[in-house]
């Protein structure tokens, strides 16, 4: 029993932690949300006003929903591909590689800074060094920030660059890969892109599963960077649910609808990640599933 006392003597602030910022607010946001809550007075019961507002009153609502899908469905995928890609480079044993390893992981820890995002916004100006760039080539400077197909490019291209995480978890992956494997498809006679559709991807599947959940789960909660470097414009085409919840919490002090629509994106985000672990067991092969399908 003392040893028992002493472990959760050790666990006690890591408990009071999670009490205090994690459950406590997740508990508190569920119940303001049936409020009308404004910081100053007193929250008073309104029931399901909050959310019947939401899905009939606000057109930001529904405009921020798509504008969330589209960054989604767009990030999500082409941050995996190119950290696979990247990791699929970098497991070569190349001279300096852990040089290389360290530079490509650096804006994994600095992408969420907003003094990128304010860096960002000027390299993407009219006069920012990207125009200046495709100026070199003759072309007129693109309206990155007055299109909403421009806007929504240069958000999602700060979360794509930021793909070290994603890439250290292919890459730890990549190397546990038996290489009997490869030596066993080369003998049978297949190439480059065979043995990686046919040997690689089949095991990479879990981690794929892994990092697609994980970074899912971030950009339906992308915050800093877009607020940062468009604000929701052009005409709110870039108006995330994160803005949605900011704006209507600390511009607007509507704590009860920012706790809202805060569950709605909840139950949003829960839905997706059922719907992937759902469709996993068609696609994600463990450990001898992987391996005959390799072999097949």
């Amino acid at each position: 029993m003392k040893k028992k006392y002493i472990g959760l003597l050790f666990i006690t602030p890591w408990l009071l932690g999670f009490v205090v910022f994690t459950v406590y607010p997740f508990i508190s946001s569920f119940v303001l949300s049936f409020t009308e809550y404004n910081i100053i007075d007193p929250p008073r019961f309104a029931g399901f006003s909050n959310y019947v507002n939401m899905f009939t009153q606000d057109p930001d609502f529904w405009n921020s929903m798509l504008a969330t899908f589209k960054y989604v469905f767009f990030t999500v995928p082409l941050k995996l591909a190119f950290a696979l890609f990247i990791a699929f480079i970098l497991n070569f044993q190349l001279k300096g590689i852990s040089l290389y390893r360290t530079a490509y992981y650096i804006p994994s820890i600095l992408g969420g800074n907003i003094a990128i995002s304010v860096l960002w916004r000027f390299l993407f100006s009219t006069d920012g060094l990207v125009n200046q760039s495709v100026g070199i080539f003759g072309v007129e400077p693109l309206p990155w920030f007055s299109s909403s197909f421009g806007a929504m490019v240069t958000i999602s291209l700060l979360r794509i660059w930021e793909f070290g995480s994603a890439m250290l978890i292919f890459l730890a992956a990549l190397k546990e890969i038996p290489t009997d494997l490869y030596d066993a498809a080369a003998v049978d006679g297949a190439g480059k892109a065979k043995v990686f559709f046919k040997v690689t991807m089949p095991l990479l599947t879990p981690i794929i599963f892994f990092n697609l959940v994980m970074q899912m789960i971030h950009a339906f909660q992308e915050f800093n960077g877009p607020y940062m470097i468009t604000a929701g414009g052009p005409m709110k085409e870039t108006y995330l649910f994160s803005m949605l919840i900011y704006d209507n919490s600390f511009k607007y002090f509507n704590m009860g609808y920012a706790s809202a629509i805060s569950w709605i994106l909840f139950v949003i985000i829960m839905i997706f990640t059922l719907m992937v672990f759902k469709s996993s067991s068609y696609w994600v092969f463990y450990s001898d599933e992987a391996g005959e399908k390799a072999n097949g």
